[in-house]
């Protein structure tokens, strides 16, 4: 055999090594369901290779017995057209780590779904003449494997995953579904602090407040539907909650004592926001006063702040002044810092 036919002969068997090493990686990776959806929306490479990934198993072993063929003649090959057998060796080890192993992982296993779909005819055909051996082989390799099809991703892994299908021209995802599919994804990580309306934006009434038509249109405005109580103007000794549909509803009441409801929860600020929600769902009291670690009074948390953070969005009404109320308390401490900072400041003397 000439020179020529020789290298022809290695270069054919190098790039048998590459696919077959390329797609069994590849293969693996895919995962059915989106497989089958692009299927739907009509791409045929995705058609092709569904049908593939079906036999994968079968698939495998055709290309694990081309794979050892191919190697073994790229071996022998390199054996008998070099004198130095060490040097041979390492040629050998050379081709086969990048033909075998680099390119097939860096290259073909992201492209596997247009190199399998365009050799599909090839590789469909290989199975049938094959089929006798490699069937039989490839339920070996499924026994061995196990079940596959349960697969575990992390929250990382996920919004990854949802992210790429929001930028896929194919996908179903929208917007906002990937939106909110991060907020869950990362809700118990929240705390409710990160969420709470601060104590210095939170609207409280005093169980001896007359509902005269200003304190009306003051809750109103709040944008909220229930509203702590506390025994006192100024202070903290909360005493009930105050429900803006009792404020409608009553025609006789002339204070707020008359028709707010007993009960008051706490809440720490350090508690997760699923520990909000369970205990929002438990009692079907749907707002929380929240303290800190010296049982101070910092917030209150509601409902609606939790459906806020699951959304990704702010709930604003008509009655509603500010968009982010916690955006807006922040801004406020950092005036009121700046101003203190300015009036305790020692004028320089000359």
């Amino acid at each position: 055999m000439s020179g020529i036919s020789l290298m022809i002969l290695l270069i054919v068997c190098l790039v048998v090594v590459m696919l077959c090493a390329g797609i069994i990686h590849g293969m693996f990776t895919l995962n059915k369901y989106q497989l089958k959806r692009k299927a739907q929306f009509g791409d045929k490479n995705a058609t092709l290779v569904f049908a593939l990934h079906a036999v994968r198993y079968q698939l495998m072993a055709v290309l694990v017995v081309f794979n050892i063929i191919a190697t073994t003649i790229v071996v022998v090959l390199l054996e008998s057209s070099m004198s130095n057998a060490l040097l041979a060796i390492v040629a050998s080890t050379a081709l086969i780590l990048v033909f075998g192993e680099l390119i097939p992982i860096i290259y073909i296993k992201k492209h596997v779904l247009s190199i399998a779909g365009g050799l599909y005819p090839i590789l469909h055909h290989l199975m049938l003449w094959t089929s006798p051996v490699t069937r039989p082989l490839g339920r070996v390799f499924e026994q061995w494997a196990g079940n596959d099809t349960q697969i575990f991703y992390t929250k990382e892994e996920l919004m990854k995953i949802f992210d790429g299908q929001k930028l896929s021209e194919n996908s179903d995802v929208a917007a906002d579904e990937a939106r909110m599919i991060h907020k869950v994804l990362a809700f118990g990580e929240k705390k409710i602090r990160d969420v709470m309306t601060p104590r210095r934006m939170a609207k409280i009434v005093s169980r001896d407040d007359v509902l005269s038509p200003t304190l009306l249109n003051d809750l109103h405005s709040s944008g909220h539907s229930r509203f702590p109580v506390v025994m006192a103007s100024g202070g903290f000794d909360f005493v009930g909650t105050l429900y803006i549909r009792d404020v409608t509803l009553t025609k006789k009441a002339t204070s707020v004592a008359e028709i707010m409801s007993r009960d008051i929860l706490y809440a720490h600020e350090e508690k997760s926001l699923d520990f909000a929600l369970r205990t929002f769902l438990k009692t079907k009291h749907h707002m929380l006063v929240i303290v800190n670690n010296f049982e101070e009074f910092v917030g209150i948390l509601s409902l609606e702040d939790i459906l806020e953070e699951i959304i990704g969005k702010e709930i604003v009404d008509e009655f509603d002044a500010h968009d982010d109320l916690r955006a807006v308390a922040a801004s406020l401490a950092e005036a009121e810092a700046k101003k203190h900072h300015r009036s305790t400041k020692k004028p320089t003397t000359s």
